[in-house]
């Protein structure tokens, strides 16, 4: 027979998955700019992305982009927030020889996350993991708080800035509710109108009422 004090301990309760839709869980935690608590960001988009761990290179050309990209990320009222179970004096000195070595300030915080507490909470880990070096994850938070997007890259691949900015851009677009974005949809492109529900909405939108491209009014 089971134990039942085991199965009832919570540290061995591992988290519902965290869904689109989901609020992002709350934290406070230390980062490279001072201690942050998530929620103090309401307001603003935020993505919060996770590295496997500093001084790797994959991770390291990830935060170049990113730091080059933040202007861009800032000007959409979008905070960018780096997380990784690394402790901070690692990342400190992981955004210092970042700056020594190719002349990159990193402007955005990275949080340390050695307990995994942030990682098991976004289940990024499962609750018998030791180790993060598999996770390379993107959640973009709607400033409601709301988690409206999440990306999962293996430890191999690198994610692209350029994507993520295109997904920031198009959430941004659809959160106001009067059009959907196509593929590959960019600012200023045509985007297309919720599917019909009717009969008499399908014969009024045509024989392509299934997919209906109209030019961006907000352009």
């Amino acid at each position: 027979m089971s134990d039942p004090t085991f199965e009832a301990c919570p540290l061995f309760q591992a988290p519902p998955p965290l869904k689109i839709g989901d609020m992002a869980p709350d934290f406070v935690a230390r980062t490279t700019q001072g201690d942050l608590t998530l929620s103090n960001l309401r307001g603003h988009w935020v993505i919060l992305f996770s590295h496997p761990a500093d001084f790797t290179p994959v991770c390291t050309s990830e935060f170049i982009a990113f730091a080059k990209a933040e202007p861009q990320f800032r000007a959409m009222n979008c905070a960018l927030v780096g997380l990784s179970i690394d402790s901070l004096p690692s990342h400190l000195a992981w955004v210092d020889a970042i700056r020594a070595q190719f002349g990159v300030v990193i402007p955005f915080p990275v949080v340390e996350d050695p307990s995994m507490v942030i990682g098991r909470a976004y289940g990024m880990l499962d609750s018998t993991a030791q180790s993060s070096a598999t996770v390379r994850a993107v959640y973009v938070i709607d400033p409601e708080g709301i988690v409206r997007a999440i990306t999962w890259y293996p430890m191999t691949v690198g994610r692209s800035v350029m994507e993520l900015m295109r997904l920031l851009a198009a959430l941004q677009r659809v959160a106001e509710g009067d059009v959907l974005t196509p593929e590959g949809w960019m600012p200023g492109d045509d985007v297309v109108s919720p599917a019909a529900q009717t009969q008499d909405a399908v014969a009024d939108a045509g024989p392509a009422w299934f997919m209906a491209l109209q030019q961006d009014a907000k352009v």
